[in-house]
């Protein structure tokens, strides 16, 4: 697409944007609501809609060269990510469920399923690439390192005695003798065919050509019929046609300018900022003085009037509540002073009956309150992070872009207009931080000639109070390695195995379709198992998102930890390297195995703490990984796990998880296939996120065999019956199905498609051989989940407890206050 187009993209965008603004912010508050099915179907129709602005977005900000229009769209971009994360923490709250099923919205959208797929913004990766590289490689070089400086073990020559020598020589001297044999059997065998030949008649060679003919007409009568099997299917739409399964010209030239668009991001990218460092500089050096002389002025002139006014000059506000530029905001000096003598007298007098007042406006208050809860119970949206920055970019696109003239714009390079209207602005600020300073001190020197007595007590005050702030400041956390180096850190976690390189895998690669019997379950009050593209979607929210965007991170509500709970073999592995591949994270191992023997005692525990979460922060986003987390939490440690002491970091890692704030990109994963076996209370406690991977159903079964065999380079026949194959394997992991094909789809068997096609009954002998997930298994994860608090809240909703208990409550209340 041209960029005419992706600017027409981009104010579609917006025009949907506006609408759901308005919906969100309206004049008038919403009453609550208090039917709860409603308020969740309203719910979930602003997260579909906000999954659609999102998807268009992504697609703009990759393609737009211009650099302006780019940062604003990266602005309502994060404000999106932000919102779409602020409605799914709403819908888990009013719905008590981590995965929610919106058939009937997709119906009224008119969308498919694919739709609610959360896209992975690629900016995550290509704007710091040059970083992720640079990380990579000195992970990449420390392993190098490691690895040279073990000493290689040295080859000794095995002590072997007579009789295994022996035996060796038998076997080795029995195949060369028959070797020998095979191939005087087979000279013998030709000599007596030379023999045994003689001259053919006439009628045997007739009996010859007509076999001859059978075979070759039958041969060209089944490929013909083929061929028109296949005509007929793809005519039919059964079948893809031949040409759409190999990339067209038309997409590979798409692809080639979307990559040279990029490459263009990048230049007009670099010339912005050259620009930027030029017109600032410029400002500087020739609007400078001008600007510093009429602050000075101003300042003065309020310095007089002030002193005309009152008598007395007034006192220099500070830095913090934004110096001379509090002076002027829209206020006359005359206005300015008397406000803060009406405020100095009314706070002088009031302050003896501030007591009262306030507690009779306490009880007016509550009353009200109360009385307003009566009134006005329901249901409400709770309050955004994220609206006021999406209304203000929406208003700027309107105000500014939209009806911009572009013609002589063809290129669409950046504007320098823009450019001078911003940074002087910054110049000015600059400007003024200088000048407040030289007026501060001119301002000190007309008190003390004119007042001196004044002036000396306020300065007194003023640093006295100034003082007394900075020591309620709170105390730093210690830092253990404040004399070593990043590198050296990272060493040294490399070297204990700590600090891993993740695997090449993408989310994408990650397969499962979408749960189509959600909807008709919970209708049925039966509380469905979630789909693989379910889980897929929300590790994006609560993982990818966050780690990418640290605008989104500090917004948005806090993550710390996520638990991911599965049998083995479901992908619970797979998936916590894909989210290190798709937001550029380090990954740090703690598992209890990982971790056992390494920097004992007490302070090698605090030592060993300290140095994953530093360089954890340092080099964030980061992820820290513990495998079989339940381990850290059992409930009686086994005999054979005692001397590995599972549990020795039970106390100190949720200590270290509080430390964890907005600004941190930082995220545990905990991984666990026998959750039963740890004290829920305190595995709940620490993660607060908990996601249940199930066993995939008969559609994810299906993609998954098809796309591992094509990936394993098997080919898909007629002869390869994938839905019987996954129907009859029920039960078994994406691990299993792995393991299966790759130990039936070997070299040689891809050597033979041609002749012998790949059929089910192949892989049904290696599948039988590997235990499945049994039907027990999973409904004892499904109990376990239910003692967790989302799953306790979830019952309670389903049976209806929850109504009960609200009403109980009022009356409660009612009753105590009669009693008052």
């Amino acid at each position: 697409m041209s960029q005419r187009k992706y600017n027409q993209l981009w104010a579609n965008v917006h025009l949907e944007l506006s609408r759901l603004l308005t919906e969100e912010l309206p004049a008038e508050p919403p009453r609550p609501e208090k039917d709860r099915v409603v308020f969740f179907q309203r719910l979930a129709m602003l997260y579909v809609r906000y999954i659609q602005i999102f998807r268009q977005l992504e697609k703009v900000y990759d393609q737009v060269v211009h650099p302006q229009k780019r940062q604003l769209i990266r602005v309502i971009l994060d404000g999106v990510m932000g919102r779409v994360l602020e409605l799914k923490n709403e819908m888990v709250e009013k719905e008590f469920s981590e995965y929610h099923y919106m058939d009937d919205v997709l119906h009224d959208l008119k969308l498919k399923p694919a739709d609610l797929e959360i896209p992975i913004p690629r900016y995550f990766i290509s704007e710091r690439s040059k970083e992720f590289q640079q990380r990579k490689t000195m992970l990449t070089d420390i392993l190098k390192m490691v690895e040279d400086t073990e000493s290689p073990e040295p080859l000794k020559a095995k002590d072997m005695s007579q009789e295994e020598a022996l035996k060796i020589i038998q076997v080795a001297e029995r195949a060369r003798q028959g070797r020998l044999r095979a191939k005087l059997n087979e000279e013998s065998r030709n000599m007596n065919r030379m023999y045994s030949s003689k001259d053919s008649g006439t009628a045997d060679i007739e009996l010859a050509s007509v076999c001859i003919q059978k075979v070759w007409r039958g041969y060209i009568q089944r490929k013909r019929a083929k061929i028109a099997r296949d005509e007929e299917m793809t005519f039919l739409g059964m079948a893809m046609d031949p040409k759409y399964q190999v990339p067209l010209p038309a997409e590979i030239t798409a692809q080639a300018i979307e990559a040279s668009l990029r490459i263009k991001q990048e230049e007009y990218e670099d010339d912005y900022q050259k620009s930027v460092v030029a017109v600032t500089n410029k400002i500087r050096d020739v609007e400078g003085d001008d600007i510093s002389k009429t602050m000075k002025d101003q300042i003065q002139q309020w310095f007089i009037e002030c002193r005309d006014a009152t008598g007395s000059f007034p006192d220099y506000p500070d830095v913090e509540d934004g110096g001379s530029a509090l002076i002027f905001a829209e206020k006359d000096p005359q206005q300015l002073m008397e406000e803060i003598a009406a405020k100095e007298e009314e706070d002088s007098n009031n302050k003896p009956k501030g007591k009262e007042e306030k507690k009779e406006k306490g009880k007016k208050d509550k009353g009200k309150d109360e009385e307003e809860e009566e009134e006005e119970a329901g249901l409400k949206m709770l309050p955004s992070a994220f609206l006021p920055d999406l209304e203000v970019g929406n208003k700027t696109f309107v105000d500014f872009w939209k009806t911009r003239n572009e013609s002589r714009n063809f290129n669409q390079r950046h504007e320098v207009e823009l450019i001078q209207e911003e940074k002087r602005k910054d110049v000015e600020t600059e400007i003024r931080l200088q000048v407040d300073e030289q007026m501060r001190q001119k301002l000190a020197e007309w008190k003390l000639a004119v007042d001196k007595d004044k002036g000396g007590k306020t300065k007194g005050i003023a640093k006295k109070k100034k003082g007394s702030k900075s020591g309620k400041k709170k105390k730093k956390e210690k830092d253990l390695t404040s004399d070593r180096t990043l590198e050296s850190l990272c060493q040294e976690l490399v070297e204990n195995g700590l600090l891993k390189q993740a695997n090449n895998v993408r989310l994408q690669d990650y397969l499962g379709d979408y749960s189509y019997l959600g909807t008709t379950l919970r209708q049925n009050d039966i509380e469905p198992m979630p789909s693989l593209s379910d889980v897929r979607q929300v590790l994006s929210l609560y993982a990818i998102l966050p780690l990418g965007s640290q605008v989104v991170h500090e917004k948005a509500p806090l993550i710390k930890a996520i638990l991911l709970a599965g049998p083995a073999g479901v992908g619970k592995k797979m998936l916590i390297h894909a989210i290190c591949q798709e937001t550029g994270a380090n990954l740090f191992d703690l598992s209890p195995l990982n971790t056992a023997g390494k920097y004992p005692g007490k302070s090698g525990l605090a030592m060993m703490l300290h140095m994953v979460f530093k360089v954890a922060r340092l080099l964030q986003p980061s992820i820290i990984w513990i495998e079989d987390t339940e381990k850290m939490f059992y409930k009686k440690v086994p005999k054979e796990e005692k001397e590995l002491d599972p549990k020795r970091l039970k106390k100190d890692l949720p200590k270290s998880l509080k430390l964890i704030k907005g600004e941190d990109r930082v995220l545990i994963i905990g991984t666990t296939k026998d959750p039963s076996s740890a004290d829920i209370k305190s595995l709940c406690k620490m993660y607060s996120k908990i996601i249940l991977i199930p066993r995939p159903d008969y559609g994810s079964r299906y993609i998954l065999w098809k796309q591992l065999i094509k990936k394993q380079g098997g080919e898909l026949t007629r002869a390869l019956d994938l839905s019987s194959l996954a129907k009859i394997s029920d039960g078994y992991t994406p691990g299993h199905m792995v393991q299966v094909i790759q130990s039936t789809i070997t070299k040689r068997r891809i050597l033979q498609q041609a002749n012998r096609p790949l059929s089910a009954a192949e892989f049904v002998a290696p599948l039988a051989k590997i235990d499945p997930v049994f039907q027990d298994e999973e409904e004892a994860l499904k109990n376990w989940y239910a003692k967790t608090p989302l799953g306790k809240k979830r019952i309670k909703a389903a049976t209806g407890k929850e109504e009960e208990e609200a009403p109980a409550k009022g009356k409660d209340v009612k009753k105590k206050k009669g009693k008052k």
